[in-house]
């Protein structure tokens, strides 16, 4: 049978008397429990503490994501602004360009569709209005606008190279203009109706006639290929010069010529020098503009006094 009680003997180092203790088995197990209660409590305490020290530095954690998060979204919201005004600033430059050149836009034609909303509905909404953001937007919402910036800065690039290629193309032409005079000298006689100084017959003069030394030299009033070099009847010497865009200019009765047909000249240099060949009454140099086989006057094209 268990025992119901332990006893506890304390023998003391001198005489004294031996001192017993006796303890209840009931005692000691609920000492026992009580101590195993207290352990249980203790490492409950232990580990909740544990998990909420963690929860608080994780939460001070996502606070702190939280802070540069926001940071950043306010970043992202300032650049895709910037980037719409500028956008909005190229579009209204582009447009001006446009207007001065008469040129349409294409891409934005086909983009925008109808110019008038139909009846009921609503406009739609402008690139300005497109790329204003608020402090609510969302990362989705700005992805959204920053597509449409994107196809925005796509037209735009594609409007900047179409206006490119125009003005290279007036470049082209400006330069390929006969602008300048090819001799410097005076004109004895004028595009249009004359007597012809041979016959006295009422004549239609293709050109002009423009008396200088012989040997004064003769320069390219554009850029342009020579197209023919050599004799051609009552003209004598002639020289044709290509300029592109259906732009021709003859020289007549010069003296001396410098280049050969395939040459490719530019504007001011020496091609040829005035002279009396041909059927002439004196050096000068007989100048044409033809634009499309038909004769023009050539003083509508000279820029010069």
């Amino acid at each position: 049978m268990a025992k119901k009680s332990f006893t506890l003997m304390v023998i003391p180092d001198h005489d004294a008397p031996v001192k017993r203790y006796t303890i209840q088995r009931s005692w000691l197990v609920q000492v026992g429990m009580g101590l195993m209660l207290v352990a249980g409590l203790g490492a409950g305490a232990s580990i909740h503490y544990l998990q909420v020290a963690a929860d608080a530095s994780e939460n001070r954690i996502l606070r702190e994501e939280n802070l540069t998060l926001r940071s950043q979204l306010k970043s992202v919201r300032e650049r895709i602004e910037h980037i719409g005004s500028t956008l909005d600033r190229v579009e209204r430059f582009d447009q001006k360009l446009r207007a001065v050149t008469l040129l349409s836009d294409p891409q934005r034609n086909l983009a925008m569709g109808p110019t008038e909303p139909e009846a009921g509905t609503t406009a739609p909404a402008t690139d300005t209005q497109f790329t204003q953001l608020t402090t609510t937007d969302t990362p989705k919402m700005m992805l959204g606008r920053l597509d449409r910036l994107s196809a925005e800065a796509t037209r735009q690039e594609l409007s900047l190279q179409d206006l490119q290629a125009y003005f290279q193309d007036q470049k082209s032409l400006l330069a390929s203009t006969p602008s300048v005079w090819p001799a410097r000298g005076w004109v004895t006689s004028d595009f249009g109706q004359r007597l012809d100084p041979y016959t006295a017959d009422r004549v239609t003069h293709a050109g002009l006639d423009i008396a200088a030394p012989h040997g004064k030299e003769v320069t390219a009033p554009s850029d342009g290929t020579v197209v023919f070099a050599g004799l051609e009847g009552g003209y004598g010497n002639v020289l044709v010069i290509d300029h592109g865009y259906g732009i021709k200019t003859r020289y007549g009765h010069l003296s001396k010529i410098l280049v050969k047909a395939g040459d490719r000249v530019k504007r001011g240099a020496a091609i040829a020098a005035v002279g009396n060949t041909g059927r002439s009454t004196g050096p000068h140099l007989h100048y044409e503009v033809r634009v499309n086989g038909v004769p023009q006057n050539p003083r509508k094209f000279i820029l010069e006094e």
